[in-house]
């Protein structure tokens, strides 16, 4: 999907409209007067109230061709494409089933970006690894990769963490939001431009209580039930009625009693307490769920999806993914790799069900992957698998239904 944009972005340059390309699982907090349905745990995580607490495996997150699993004694686990170190164990060799990102003990929160991982430490610390050209991994460092996690600099008391193609964001107990990385567009939310290696606070942001990251742009949910959004806007996906960019938080028209939030492709995602799900911004092969494949510049309703308990997007894939409180899971959007999880490999601009999967307790989207957690702790993964990010053992094709990741509770490839 990337080189479509940029190939639209090109072709509006020459236009004269002045783009410039610099350079996304997001975390979903608890707001304190939202009433939610569940207990989020981390980016496109959020279980059930009173589901059977999963053994093993406590989330999940997907990034660019990579799963990442985290365990009840605090590891990670990650799978997939390597290139740049996104699986973290020291090495750039890719694995068709999970191992261990090295040096991660205590960790309560994950996500997946474009090439590199961010992990949250219960000491309230972030620690990040894989590509680094821009700064994201936030270390007072840009150029190299990192094949192993390095602490992001400078923070501390963090709650939530999120990240976009090319940023890392981070929510601290104060209710404040940090953010670094590029900023070509402004996803930064500083009022500036300028890329940082170093977390910088986003402008004008308090009583935050969760965080999601686009594909060049950041979210954020504040305690009032209202969503918050800055950075690159030429689909609408800053959803206040305009298609300009803003380098501070803008409101997203029209929400209200929001509980969670997430990030898509050039897309944002907003649940609310009523188990209504809202979408915005770029909706190429439907993945605003709307039943339409024109963008919109609002938040629209996603149909045929009630009592949903979660939500995830999928940065690069086009997919928007629902779990209801059945324990059943949803996608809409594009589906070339599978990644509807249906048994076809049709697009649907509205929501169909995954083969096969109950008992889901968090889910969680990669570029052209879904992943499911279920209430036994094991994880499920359908789409592509060019890098063996289907995590069973084999390597190429795709799978349109679910398949077991192996070796994360008893199974072994």
């Amino acid at each position: 999907m990337r080189t479509q944009v940029l190939a639209v972005a090109s072709a509006l340059l020459l236009g004269g409209c002045g783009i410039n390309f610099t350079g996304h699982v997001s975390v979903h907090g608890t707001p304190a007067k939202a009433k939610p349905t569940g207990t989020t745990t981390s980016s496109g995580n959020k279980t059930h109230a009173g589901a059977t607490k999963p053994r093993g495996v406590m989330a999940i997150a997907g990034g660019n061709s990579v799963g990442y699993a985290l365990k009840s004694d605090g590891t990670v686990w990650a799978w997939g494409d390597n290139a740049l170190g996104m699986l973290g164990n020291g090495t750039t060799t890719s694995s068709d089933v999970p191992v261990q990102v090295s040096g991660l003990a205590k960790v309560t929160a994950i996500v997946g970006g474009d090439l590199n991982a961010y992990a949250l430490m219960s000491d309230g610390t972030v620690w990040a690894w894989g590509d680094n050209g821009s700064g994201e991994l936030g270390n007072g460092t840009s150029g190299s990769p990192s094949d192993v996690p390095v602490r992001v600099s400078g923070l501390a008391k963090v709650t939530a963490i999120a990240t976009s193609y090319f940023d890392g964001y981070a929510l601290k107990s104060d209710g404040t939001v940090w953010a670094w990385g590029s900023n070509g567009y402004g996803q930064l939310g500083n009022g500036t431009t300028t890329n940082s290696d170093v977390p910088v606070r986003v402008s004008g942001l308090t009583k935050v209580v969760a965080i999601a990251g686009g594909a060049y742009d950041g979210y954020a949910l504040k305690s009032d039930g209202t969503v918050w959004a800055w950075g690159w806007n030429i689909f609408g996906q800053l959803g206040n009625g305009t298609t300009t960019n803003s380098d501070v938080p803008v409101r997203v028209s029209g929400l209200t009693k929001v509980v969670t939030i997430a990030g898509g492709d050039f897309n944002g995602y907003a649940l609310k307490s009523d188990g209504t799900v809202w979408a915005w911004g770029f909706n190429y092969d439907g993945v605003l769920g709307n039943g339409a494949t024109t963008n919109s510049d609002v938040p629209a309703r996603v149909p045929r999806l009630t009592g949903v308990t979660a939500i995830a997007g999928s940065e690069g894939g086009e997919d928007g993914y629902a779990l209801k409180s059945d324990g059943t899971v949803w996608a809409w959007g594009n589906n070339k790799h599978g990644e509807l999880g249906n048994g076809t490999t049709t697009s649907s601009d509205v929501p169909v069900r995954v083969s096969g999967l109950t008992k889901v307790v968090a889910i969680g989207g990669g570029f052209y992957n879904g992943y499911a957690l279920k209430s036994d702790g094991m994880v499920w993964v359908w789409g592509d698998n060019t890098f063996g990010q289907l995590g069973n053992g084999t390597r190429g094709g795709l799978s349109d239904v679910p398949v077991a990741v192996h070796g994360l509770s008893g199974l072994r490839p």
